[in-house]
């Protein structure tokens, strides 16, 4: 199956390409990453243990399973997944997250594919996967349906999307952009645009349009007293993660 080529909008890309360097510290600009990470991969584990029948409580509780990490980053998903035991392959646009991700790999000797290429460069080349992390990604792409069909072509069938990415409401705009660009200054301005958020109902229109069935989403929330992040249920107000399937 041929995919679209031209997801990718370079002006995100630059975006990351600047921050690049900063991605493991944890006080740096992707501080707010570094705080949900607990709770993402929280969901992560959880969803593929129960989609694959994997006890989390054994070690290399991944193995056998082929992740692919899109919009890798510096590696703070990817990594969790290698020591879990899976084969992992991360992958970004932005070719200076690259060398960042692979040194601090090398660094906790864990063997992970990193590479500067495209979800749709990938599925092109007839790869699959048992899962795809597509988080905080799709507010960033061109096109977020083309990115998605791209997604369903690199999953096996029977395989997991995980995909996270911001509400589109005012209560998003003032934590999203207001909160954490200009006052809390945990991201540079300009980091996100409000105009590529998506609300649940749309992303999961979208995920139907790419030929996945939906089976789950949850609210990542923030408590400011507690300064920490937690699952919900019911709100998705602004962050907020969805799993879903590839039929057999």
């Amino acid at each position: 199956m041929e995919t679209a080529t031209n997801t990718i909008d370079p002006n995100e890309v630059a975006k990351f390409e600047a921050m690049a360097t900063e991605w493991w510290d944890p006080n740096g600009k992707f501080k707010p990453l570094h705080m949900l990470n607990p709770c993402r991969l929280d969901y992560i584990t959880r969803q593929i243990g129960a989609e694959f029948d994997r006890d989390l409580t054994q070690d290399l509780a991944f193995a056998g399973l082929r992740i692919l990490d899109i919009g890798c980053g510096g590696g703070l998903l990817s990594e969790p997944m290698a020591r879990l035991g899976a084969t992992v392959v991360g992958a970004d646009a932005a070719a200076g997250n690259i060398p960042v991700a692979q040194v601090h790999a090398q660094a906790q000797d864990l063997a992970i594919d990193y590479r500067h290429t495209t979800a749709e460069a990938i599925a092109d080349a007839g790869e699959t996967f048992d899962v795809v992390l597509n988080m905080e990604v799709v507010e960033h792409v061109a096109d977020p349906q083309g990115f998605l069909r791209a997604c369903h072509s690199l999953l096996k069938p029977g395989g997991l999307m995980l995909c996270s990415t911001i509400n589109r409401n005012p209560k998003s705009f003032m934590m999203a952009i207001v909160g954490a660009e200009h006052i809390m200054r945990w991201l540079p301005k300009g980091t996100h645009e409000f105009s590529k958020f998506i609300t649940p109902d749309e992303l999961y229109k979208l995920i139907e349009g790419a030929n996945l069935s939906p089976v789950d989403r949850k609210g990542f929330v923030f408590n400011p007293i507690l300064w920490t992040w937690s699952l919900s249920d019911k709100d998705l107000s602004v962050n907020y993660v969805t799993a879903s399937v590839k039929p057999d």
